[in-house]
């Protein structure tokens, strides 16, 4: 079924308007009769029946609550090095399909694109729709949490996952030594078009951070972090 999020928990009769009922209505052109999932993005799907559709609203009954079933069992986080143009908007459309729990756009040393705050926060508006767009498309039982744009003393800082990972051009560990297949959170660092600074490689190692490669090939910096979440959900069983 078609997924939708909404921001309240539903009750047993309720209504949409806005542009979520011109979603419902226009774009996925369901009608009274059909049948529609949403979800208040805490985990919880909620099979609704559409009782009616009008120019402007859609009214909805709750036939049923269940868990959902689509949301990974380990919580990645993915510390991302600004890329260029629009390199992080598919970086955040691939990960929220395949399961990320949260991005967080990271400054670093050798970043071309270093949007001011005002930039960064315009950017990290369109980031979060098309977040939600794409746990919407995905079936996502939550939609990722796309932070404001940090350094990376910062988010070594912010950083409280079981297991940190740094992919780094100079080599490192296989993934398959590092994950365990019931690791509850890991968090992935992923370098700029120019990769990690010498300085920054060893402030992550100070700070708990294991290097790790993924192939004897040098992955773009947009290539990376899908190839690195893939093989992690791999690794956990979240592929099955």
């Amino acid at each position: 079924m078609k997924k939708l999020f909404i921001d309240f928990t539903p009750d047993k009769n309720f209504i949409l308007d806005g542009e979520q009922a011109r979603h419902i209505a226009k774009s996925l052109r369901m009608k009274a009769g059909d049948m529609l999932t949403v979800t208040d993005g805490s985990g919880s799907d909620y099979g609704c029946l559409i009782d009616a559709v009008t120019k402007d609203t859609v009214s909805l009954t709750v036939c049923y609550k269940q868990a959902s079933d689509s949301e990974p069992t380990c919580k990645v986080t993915i510390y991302q090095g600004v890329p260029k143009g629009s390199k992080m908007e598919d970086i955040i459309q691939k990960c929220t399909e395949l399961g990320v729990c949260r991005i967080v756009p990271t400054l670093t040393k050798r970043c071309v694109s270093r949007p001011d705050e005002k930039g960064a926060k315009r950017k990290n508006e369109r980031y979060s729709k098309i977040a939600l767009e794409a746990a919407q498309q995905s079936g996502r039982g939550i939609i990722p949490e796309i932070s404001p744009q940090i350094t990376l003393k910062q988010a070594v800082a912010d950083d409280g996952s079981d297991l940190k990972i740094l992919f780094y051009e100079g080599g490192g560990e296989p993934l398959k030594t590092l994950i365990d297949s019931d690791i509850k959170s890991v968090s992935v660092y992923i370098g700029p078009e120019g990769g990690f600074d010498p300085d920054e490689v060893e402030l992550l190692q100070q700070n708990g951070a294991v290097t790790a490669t993924l192939g004897k090939r040098i992955l773009r910096t947009q290539t990376a972090p899908v190839a690195a979440l893939t093989a992690i959900m791999l690794l956990t069983n979240n592929l099955e």
